[in-house]
């Protein structure tokens, strides 16, 4: 049994990982296609227009590449976790049947419509179908954040003998206090990250004296995007996803943190530090006192209760992974912060285009920003543990019976290969995108 549980939940962790490489982009960047579709509007610049048509074109990439890895996760609610999908059907099929008849069918009709009707509808109706498609990801990304949010925090619900799970009250899936700080933060983050792949593009064309027009262009949005979005992860949707952790889900926020023994006199905040899950410490610890007291509660001496209030199977069951996560989460928004608080500074005072080693800088963290999203996954997800729906439904309770953990490991093995042969595909597509640049097209 402890063996069917680790390989499903294996599957789960890297199918879900890989998917997400290709949404958190597709987010984002719809939001930065409609800018430039807007401002080829207003100023009738047709840089801008040529801006929105060459990033649709890896918006299409990364959509389909979704659309790809999105389909195996469907299919492992019946098969892995069929026993979780029979007791909680009746509620989360609610909201990802929502994002499938709706934002799904929004996103990839006007995708369509934008790719190819530029000519025969017009500018302004061009820009609406960029707006739709960006309606249609940020609407898609709320009605899964709102399943997501029910099994962080279950709201209007009842249990009946048999264990099922029934709606009571369908509008409280949508105003659960989980869920819009959740949905900001997720949304944001996806900002983050389309922020520095412009910028890193526009960095690529500086650095290789290609299609340089377009390169100051697509640096000087993506640092602006990027450094607004920066700060807004940390404040005020980072803050307000933590106060909930820390109110809903107190052992979460004590793991995460790092918080071993119950300080009495406020929390520190633990700058540096590795969990010693033996001696129940953290080892090599840098930490400043009272701090997380008073940025959770606005209190220097807060109590906050530390793991060792709680029950040892009430505690995530792998302190260690949501403790790491999350510092490596936090600690990579640190940096996007200040390289691009440096490279705006750098923009203002006309420097930043010449800048080679700021350039090299934005081109190599363009990555960092996928591993910064991901980990918040994993903290949102290791946090939960050891429950599916929190509080209710333990994740070993969830798995599908009949389905051996052979069975799981092979498929398992078979998704590696074709996702590898996927994110070869992929970096080839977008590649020669890139490479061939945002030509100029006659109209």
């Amino acid at each position: 049994m402890e063996d069917m549980l680790f390989y499903d939940r294996l599957q789960f962790a890297f199918t879900i990982t890989f998917h997400y490489i290709f949404p958190q982009l597709t987010m984002g960047l719809s939001l930065i296609i409609v800018f430039y579709k807007g401002l080829y509007l207003r100023k009738k610049l047709e840089k801008y227009n040529d801006a929105a048509k060459f990033f649709m074109k890896i918006f299409a990439i990364n959509f389909t590449m979704g659309v790809i890895t999105g389909i195996p996760m469907e299919f492992q609610f019946g098969t892995n976790w069929a026993k979780f999908s029979e007791l909680t059907g009746g509620i989360i099929g609610q909201t990802l049947a929502m994002e499938g008849m709706f934002s799904f069918f929004l996103e990839s009709s006007f995708l369509a419509l934008f790719i190819f009707g530029e000519k025969l509808m017009g500018q302004k109706l061009h820009f609406l179908t960029g707006f739709l498609v960006f309606l249609g990801s940020w609407a898609s990304g709320w009605f899964i954040l709102a399943t997501n949010a029910w099994m962080q925090h279950p709201v209007g619900y009842e249990i009946l003998e048999n264990g099922v799970f029934v709606l009571t009250n369908f509008s409280e899936l949508f105003t659960n206090p989980w869920l819009l700080p959740a949905f900001l933060h997720n949304q944001v983050a996806s900002v983050v990250t389309s922020s520095f792949v412009v910028a890193g593009i526009g960095a690529f064309y500086i650095l290789s004296g290609k299609n340089v027009e377009y390169g100051k262009l697509f640096l000087k949005t993506g640092v602006i995007f990027g450094l607004v979005s920066s700060m807004l992860i940390a404040f005020p949707t980072g803050d307000l996803n933590a106060k909930n952790v820390a109110k809903y889900q107190p052992a979460a926020f004590a793991a995460m943190e790092g918080i071993f023994e119950t300080e009495h006199a406020g929390a520190e905040i633990v700058l540096i530090g590795q969990p010693n899950m033996v001696e129940k410490r953290l080892d090599n610890k840098i930490a400043v006192p009272n701090i997380l007291s008073f940025l959770t509660y606005q209190e220097w001496d807060r109590q906050i209760p530390g793991m060792d209030q709680f029950k040892e199977e009430e505690l995530p069951d792998n302190i260690p992974a949501l403790y790491y996560s999350y510092h490596i989460m936090v600690g990579l928004g640190t940096i996007f912060m200040g390289v691009m608080s440096l490279a705006v500074f750098l923009l203002w005072r006309k420097k930043l285009y010449v800048s080679r080693k700021l350039l090299w800088a934005i081109l190599f963290l363009v990555p960092f920003p996928y591993i910064a999203n991901i980990t918040g996954w994993y903290v949102a997800e290791l946090g939960r543990q050891p429950y599916l729906v929190y509080g209710l439904l333990k994740t070993s309770e969830g798995i599908s019976p009949t389905v051996s953990s052979g069975n799981t490991l092979f498929t398992l093995l078979g998704f590696v290969g074709l996702y590898l042969i996927l994110g070869v595909l992929f970096l080839l597509l977008v590649g020669k995108t890139i490479y061939q640049g945002p030509k100029h097209q006659t109209h």
